[in-house]
């Protein structure tokens, strides 16, 4: 997903591969200018405000977004006894946030002596994202993880064949799938209801959240539980798989064009990493756009 998370080409573990004579880094880092207008809301303030932000993709990460200390409200940040060191951007400072009758602790950090290759980051604070209000472009808020220029979705119609069976049940069946491609992960394959046999899905409590799709629900076929899911009511940007159905192909069989489908590598979905998560409980608190 993106440049470094998931199958990224900065990722842990990359699809591709870059084509060079020495081998590249274990571990490469990048860091680029948003170019865009940045905003985080805490206890109802807005408590940093700029358009001089600087993004982090680190492997295994989210991008994570850096604001210049001169754009943070003054008080905002106080020193705690906590210090770590990272590898490559050396020692990290970490704060409480405060504003009004509100604090977070531990819920800021900034690298007080960034090595020159890095010197982009001096002087800059990155906030926790899920201790904060909310993160904003402009008016619209952010959810889920600074915005990673680098993520794609594409979604393709196409007329090739896919079936599910549970046993000797057919559970779906169409030949109009649609194939959602998304940076970082083997593609997905979606199926209108009305080729699906309800009866064989067992909705199942708990949702997760993508940040660029929405609110997945997940369903149970034949005693396993995950087996399918669905955007019931998908994001804009993705509206053609809203309230269709996708299967795991390692819990229930999958076929395509006849050819029973595996988990590729980057099929399974790896949970946010600290401070960068997004629960569905938070989803309600999007709250639409940003409030003077």
């Amino acid at each position: 997903m993106g440049l470094s998370w998931q199958q990224g080409p900065l990722g842990e573990h990359p699809a591709g591969k870059f084509l060079t004579e020495v081998p590249m880094p274990e571990k490469l880092l990048f860091a680029e200018p948003l170019r865009r207008r940045m905003r985080v809301r805490f206890a109802g303030e807005w408590i940093a405000d700029s358009e001089d932000v600087w993004l982090l993709h680190e492997p295994g990460r989210y991008p994570v977004a850096y604001f210049p200390v001169r754009d943070v409200s003054q008080g905002v940040l106080e020193d705690t006894d906590r210090t770590t060191k990272h590898r490559e951007l050396g020692p990290t400072a970490w704060y409480t946030v405060r504003s009004g009758d509100k604090e977070a602790g531990r819920a800021a950090w900034r690298y007080t002596d960034p090595p020159g290759y890095a010197a982009e980051f001096q002087d800059r604070v990155a906030f926790a994202w899920r201790a904060m209000d909310g993160f904003y472009e402009e008016d619209e808020r952010v959810l889920g993880h600074a915005a990673d220029m680098y993520h794609r979705i594409d979604i393709r119609n196409t007329s090739r064949t896919l079936e599910v069976r549970d046993g000797e049940r057919t559970v779906a069946r169409t030949e109009s799938p649609l194939v959602l491609f998304e940076s970082g992960f083997a593609p997905r394959w979606y199926v209108p209801r009305t080729d699906v046999d309800e009866d064989a899905l067992t909705p199942v409590e708990g949702q997760t959240f993508c940040p660029y799709k929405g609110l997945a629900d997940y369903y149970e076929i034949g005693g396993v539980r995950g087996a399918a899911w669905s955007y019931r009511d998908a994001y804009t940007q993705v509206a053609p798989v809203s309230d269709m159905v996708s299967f795991e192909p390692d819990k229930v069989a999958v076929y395509l064009d006849g050819e029973r489908l595996a988990l590729e590598p980057g099929q399974a979905v790896v949970p946010h990493g600290i401070d960068r998560g997004l629960d569905a409980e938070e989803l309600s608190r999007a709250g639409g756009p940003a409030k003077p």
